[in-house]
């Protein structure tokens, strides 16, 4: 009846030994720091700006990723690749309800839901929302040193994003826009 004690004692001591060493900690990403590029497509050419975070978290265990969240503020997009009245006049548009609704919708947010560990990187599922919409995104995601990259596709048909779509309208020849656009994110943490 000892040793069973003994044994069991021994087992719970190494038990919470082990959970002591294992910690979580939460990094808060440096949003001055911190960018997405975004990229549009259309068939005549292309469309390019940066969108800025509000707030956002990555946390660790034991140095490994293991979940994160960020919000962004819609209200902060931009259009690059424009000047002058061309380049006000699409930033409009993009904030308008034919695009992004900015005035009802002032944020969107990714929340990591899956993180897997792979030989470089990681392999993130998060749940993204646009315009109050949430769906599932998957992608990968770098980190080194202080800084965190990925690389999204994003369709915007499933945010109900339909403008020039040939997803929804026919004949729309060179007026046509892409459904995908590329989110490039750099997190500072």
């Amino acid at each position: 009846m000892n040793n069973k004690k003994l044994f069991f004692g021994v087992i719970l001591c190494i038990a919470i030994t082990s959970l002591a060493f294992t910690s979580v900690i939460t990094k808060d990403i440096i949003v001055k720091e911190s960018v997405i590029k975004w990229n549009a497509y259309k068939v005549t050419g292309q469309h390019y700006g940066t969108i800025l975070l509000k707030e956002g978290v990555l946390k660790f265990e034991n140095d490994i990723l293991i979940g994160g969240s960020f919000i962004v503020d819609m209200t902060s997009l931009t259009v690059d690749d424009q000047k002058g009245m061309k380049k006000k006049f699409l930033t409009k548009h993009l904030k308008s309800d034919d695009f992004f609704d900015v005035k009802k919708h002032t944020t969107s947010k990714l929340t990591f839901t899956e993180v897997l560990k792979t030989e470089s990187s990681y392999t993130i599922t998060a749940n993204l929302t646009i315009k109050g919409i949430t769906k599932p995104i998957s992608f990968d995601m770098d980190i080194k040193n202080n800084t965190a990259t990925a690389k999204l596709k994003v369709n915007r048909t499933h945010y109900n994003i339909k403008y020039r779509s040939t997803s929804f309208f026919q004949n729309l020849k060179n007026k046509a826009i892409n459904d995908e656009f590329d989110l490039e994110i750099t997190l500072t943490f």
